[in-house]
C-alpha cells in the first residue's frame, strides 16, 4: 500500500496539466513584459551583465517564493515582478543612478515587507467583499479573453486552429484541453514559418551585485510611487484571484515574504516582487486541475520553469520571444475563459450589490490609469464606494419604514 500511495503521489506531480498551466503562466509572464524589464534596467544604466543579473535575481525570486509559498501553504500562490513598478521606472530611474536605484528598490520592498509584519494590509482586504473582488478579477482578465478574437484577424489559421481545438477537447478533455492548445499553435507556427528562432544563444547568468545609495529625495519621489502601484495595482488584484478562485489563504506571510525577497535581491536587480493575478489565474483555475486542492503543484513547477528563467536569464527570454505574439496572446485568453467565467457568474449571483459589482467589472475592465495607480486599484476603490452607500441607503429605507410603522401604531 506504501509503494502505491508514492506512485500516486509521483505521478500526481508530474500531472500533464500542472506542467503546462505552470510553463503558460511563465510563458505568459514574461513573453507579455520582459520588454519592459529591459528598458527599466537601462534606463537606470545597467550594463548587459548587470541587465541578465538582473533577470537573475527575478527569476531566482518569483521561482524560490512560488515554491516556497506554495508547498507551505498548499494554495496556488505565484508571485511576479511588478510590470507597473518596471513601466514606472523607465521613465524615473532616468533621473537616478544604479546604486541609487538599488537603494530605491530595497527601500520600497521594506515598506512591502512592513505592510506584510503589520498585518494591516490583510485588514484592509478583510473588509473587500468577495463578490467585488470575483468583478475585479473578471475586468483584469477580460482583455485577454477580448484578445483571442483581436489576434484571429491577424493570424487566421494559427488562432483558429488554436479555438477549434479548445473547443472540441474543452469538455471531452478538460485536463488536456490548454496542453493540446499550445501543441496545436506551436505546430501551426512551426508550419507557417512564424517560429523565430534564429536570435537562441544558451548562457548562463551571473549575478551582479550594485552597492546601494539612499539619495532622500530619490526614496520619497520614485521608492514611494513604485510602493504604491506594486501594492495597488498588483497584490490587490493578486489576492482577489485567490479569494476569487476559493482559497482563503492569510495576506499578511505573502506580503511579507514578497517584501523580504525583494529586500535580498534588490542589490542583484530584484526591482519589485508582488503576488501575481493574471498568471496565477492560470494556475487557479479548472484547467489547471480538476482537484482544486493539488493546483498548488501548478506554481510549484512554475516556480522551477521560474529558476530556469534565472538561471539562463536572457537566453530564455529570448527562447520566449520565438513564439509568434498571436500565440501566446490567444493561449493566455483561452486558458483564462474558465477563470473570466466563474469570477463573473459568482460575483453577480446574488442582486444585492450587484450594481457596484458591475462598476468594479467596467471601470477595471476599462483600463483607466490615474494617478499613475492602474485601473484595477480604481475600479475596486469605486466598487466599495458603491456597495457602502448602497449599504447604507438601504439601512437608512429600514429606519424609516421601522419609524413609520411605530408612528402609524401610536397616531391609531
Amino acid at each position: 500500500m506504501g509503494s502505491i500511495s508514492g506512485i500516486s503521489k509521483i505521478t500526481g506531480f508530474f500531472s500533464v496539466s500542472h506542467i503546462c498551466a505552470g510553463f503558460v503562466a511563465v510563458l505568459v509572464g514574461y513573453t507579455s513584459a520582459a520588454v519592459i524589464i529591459f528598458q527599466a534596467a537601462e534606463a537606470g544604466g545597467a550594463s548587459s551583465a548587470q541587465i541578465s543579473s538582473w533577470l537573475w535575481a527575478l527569476g531566482i525570486g518569483m521561482g524560490l517564493s512560488s515554491i516556497a509559498l506554495s508547498l507551505y501553504f498548499r494554495a496556488p500562490i505565484l508571485t511576479a515582478w511588478s510590470t507597473p513598478g518596471a513601466a514606472l521606472l523607465v521613465t524615473a530611474l532616468s533621473s537616478a543612478s544604479l546604486n541609487e536605484a538599488t537603494g530605491i528598490f530595497i527601500f520600497s520592498s521594506s515598506l512591502i515587507l512592513l505592510c506584510g509584519i503589520s498585518g494591516w494590509f490583510e485588514k484592509i482586504m478583510r473588509h473587500v467583499p468577495e463578490s467585488l473582488a470575483g468583478g475585479m478579477l473578471a475586468g483584469v482578465l477580460l482583455p485577454f479573453g477580448l484578445d483571442i478574437f483581436k489576434v484571429l484577424t491577424d493570424e487566421c489559421l494559427l488562432v483558429a486552429s488554436m479555438l477549434a481545438v479548445y473547443m472540441l477537447f474543452k469538455h471531452a478533455l478538460p485536463r488536456y484541453v490548454i496542453p493540446l492548445v499550445l501543441l496545436t499553435g506551436g505546430c501551426a507556427a512551426f508550419f507557417q514559418g512564424l517560429l523565430q528562432l534564429d536570435n537562441l544563444r544558451w548562457q548562463l547568468s551571473i549575478p551582479v551585485w550594485v552597492m546601494p545609495d539612499f539619495n532622500f529625495q530619490q526614496l520619497i519621489g520614485i521608492g514611494i510611487p513604485l510602493f504604491i502601484v506594486t501594492m495597488a495595482s498588483q497584490n490587490v488584484p493578486g489576492i482577489a484571484a485567490l479569494r476569487a478562485n476559493g482559497y482563503q489563504t492569510p495576506v499578511s506571510p505573502l506580503i511579507a515574504t514578497t517584501g523580504v525577497t525583494g529586500v535580498v535581491l534588490a542589490p542583484f536587480g530584484g526591482f519589485a516582487f508582488n503576488l501575481a493575478a493574471i498568471t496565477a489565474a492560470i494556475c487557479q483555475g479548472k484547467e489547471a486541475g480538476v482537484d482544486p486542492d493539488k493546483r498548488y503543484l501548478a506554481t510549484v513547477w512554475a516556480g522551477g520553469f521560474y529558476l530556469l528563467t534565472g538561471v539562463f536569464g536572457a537566453s530564455v527570454v529570448a527562447l520566449f520571444a520565438a513564439f509568434p505574439s498571436e500565440l501566446v496572446m490567444a493561449l493566455a485568453g483561452l486558458a483564462l475563459l474558465g477563470t473570466i467565467g466563474h469570477s463573473l457568474s459568482s460575483s453577480l449571483a446574488e442582486q444585492k450589490g450587484r450594481e457596484a459589482v458591475l462598476l468594479t467589472f467596467l471601470v477595471t475592465a476599462s483600463g483607466m490609469n490615474l494617478a499613475g495607480i492602474g485601473s484595477a486599484f480604481w475600479g475596486l476603490a469605486i466598487g466599495l464606494l458603491a456597495y457602502h452607500l448602497q449599504n447604507l441607503f438601504t439601512l437608512h429605507s429600514k429606519k424609516s419604514a421601522a419609524q413609520s410603522k411605530v408612528a402609524g401604531k401610536y397616531s391609531s
